[in-house]
């Protein structure tokens, strides 16, 4: 019997690419730094912000001063708009997002959430109009763990008192999240919802698991089974 659903957040639930990106190029366009020279500060920075050793006004400071370009008004002008953009992104929700959860609430379903997220992501999070439907929102900046770390799937289900196979799990596929899961004993399902074909979108569709091609598809799964 499925008690709980856990998504992913970031083209599960909400998408970049409904919304003006703000990425390593835009940031590097508005430090006024090659693109090449600031992604070859950034990226190597991933790992630490997803798990909570560094923040982004920290690696911004650093990019900066290691490209002669300090200032505190200009780090204060990428912060800002790396979180306006992403606080855009729940207001481009696909337009079944809410009344699902909605209706998993009043059928007692718990509802987890898994993210791999940096610093300014969890901040956004924890303030988004989706963050009070969560019974358990575990979040990698704040965990100091990510997926596919099975112990990022062990606290989510210990926070929603919940086994593996009482769970399905929903993502898009990256972090290799989808194997993790299926791993640890959840049924596996992979949101393609947000696909858009054109994009820079890092996944595509992965045959190796059960589609859900609108939001409504989870619901309609829950009553299948």
């Amino acid at each position: 019997m499925i008690r709980a659903v856990i998504f992913d957040m970031f083209e599960t639930l909400i998408t970049h690419y409904h919304s003006p990106l703000y990425f390593g190029a835009q940031m590097a366009a508005d430090a006024g730094i090659a693109e090449e020279k600031f992604q070859a500060l950034w990226r190597p920075t991933e790992y630490d912000r997803t798990i909570g050793k560094l923040t982004l006004e920290e690696v911004v400071e650093s990019i900066l001063r290691e490209n002669q370009c300090y200032s505190e008004e200009l780090v204060n002008k990428i912060v800002k708009k790396r979180i306006e953009t992403k606080q855009d992104c729940f207001r481009q929700l696909h337009s079944e997002i809410i009344p699902m959860l909605k209706k998993l609430k009043e059928k007692g379903i718990l509802i987890g959430l898994i993210s791999n997220c940096f610093s300014e992501e969890a901040e956004v999070i924890r303030r988004s109009v989706l963050f009070p439907y969560f019974d358990a929102a575990i979040l990698s900046y704040e965990q100091g763990v990510q997926k596919p770390d099975e112990e990022i799937y062990k606290r989510c289900m210990a926070s929603l008192g919940v086994a593996p196979e009482e769970c399905l799990y929903i993502g898009d596929g990256g972090s290799n999240e989808l194997e993790a899961a299926r791993t640890l004993g959840m049924k596996a399902l992979q949101a393609v919802w947000y696909l858009q074909e054109g994009t820079s979108q890092p996944m595509g569709r992965m045959e190796a698991f059960e589609q859900l091609e609108s939001p409504r598809d989870v619901l309609e799964h829950l009553l299948d089974k």
